[in-house]
C-alpha cells in the first residue's frame, strides 16, 4: 500500500517573515539599481563652466606627496584653472595623528603651487576628515567669501554623493570628474560602487557613515 507524502506546511508567521524578507531584498535591489544609475549619470558628465571657485576633494597623501588618485584630481583642477574656469582653487582635507602634521588640503596647496597656480588663488582647508565634513567646510567658505557657483572635482563615482551633499548644504555646484587612471579591475570598481551606494543610503536614512569611511588615508 503506497504511503501518501504530505507537503510540508509552514507556520503562518514563518510565511509572513519570508514575504517580508523577500520584499526587503527586492526593495534593496531596486534602490541599489537606482543609485547606480544616478552615480553613472553624474560620473559621465563634465559640467565645468565659469564659476567662482574650483573645489578639489581630498584623497590620500603619502609623506607630503599626493596619491595617484589625489594627483589626478589636482591635475584636473590645474587644467580647469588654466582654462580660467574660476579664479580660486580650494583644496579640501585634513590629516590624522600619523601624518606628521601634513594634511590633504596642505599637500594639495603645495602641488598646485608647484604647477603654476599662485598662492593668492589657492585656499587650503585642513580640518575635515570625510566627504560630509569637507562639504560642510566648503559651505562655510562659500558663505564667508560670497562664492555662489563652485566646480567640484573628485572621482567619477564619488561625485553623485558630493552633489547631493552640496545641494543639501545649499551650494550651487557643477561636477567635474578627474581623468581615469589606467585600467580599473572589476573588483575595485565594484567596491567603489558598493561604498557609494552604502554611503548614500546612510546619508538618506540619517545613519552615520563612519563605519563605511574609505576616505582619509585610503586611496579613495
Amino acid at each position: 500500500m503506497a504511503s501518501s507524502i504530505q507537503p510540508r506546511r509552514y507556520h503562518p508567521f514563518f510565511r509572513f517573515l519570508l514575504r517580508v524578507f523577500a520584499a526587503v531584498v527586492l526593495v534593496a535591489i531596486l534602490w541599489s539599481l537606482w543609485v547606480t544609475h544616478e552615480i553613472n549619470q553624474v560620473a559621465h558628465q563634465d559640467q565645468a563652466r565659469p564659476a567662482d571657485a574650483i573645489a578639489v576633494f581630498g584623497a590620500a597623501e603619502y609623506g607630503g606627496r599626493p596619491s595617484p588618485v589625489f594627483h589626478a584630481r589636482l591635475d584636473h583642477a590645474v587644467a580647469l584653472y588654466q582654462r580660467q574656469i574660476a579664479p580660486l582653487v580650494i583644496t579640501l582635507g585634513g590629516g590624522s595623528d600619523k601624518d606628521s602634521g601634513r594634511t590633504e588640503g596642505g599637500v594639495g596647496r603645495d602641488y598646485l603651487l608647484a604647477n603654476g597656480v599662485p598662492l593668492t588663488d589657492i585656499l587650503a582647508e585642513t580640518n575635515s576628515f570625510d566627504t560630509e565634513q569637507q562639504v560642510t567646510r566648503l559651505a562655510e567658505i562659500a558663505q564667508s567669501r560670497s562664492l555662489h557657483r563652485i566646480v567640484v572635482v573628485s572621482d567619477p563615482t564619488h561625485l553623485f554623493r558630493i552633489q547631493a551633499l552640496c545641494q543639501d548644504a545649499g551650494l550651487d555646484v557643477y561636477t567635474s570628474p578627474r581623468a581615469p587612471l589606467g585600467n580599473i579591475d572589476d573588483l575595485d570598481l565594484a567596491q567603489r560602487y558598493v561604498h557609494e551606494i552604502l554611503s548614500y543610503t546612510a546619508l538618506r536614512t540619517g545613519l552615520s557613515d563612519a563605519f563605511l569611511r574609505m576616505e582619509g588615508k585610503s586611496d579613495d
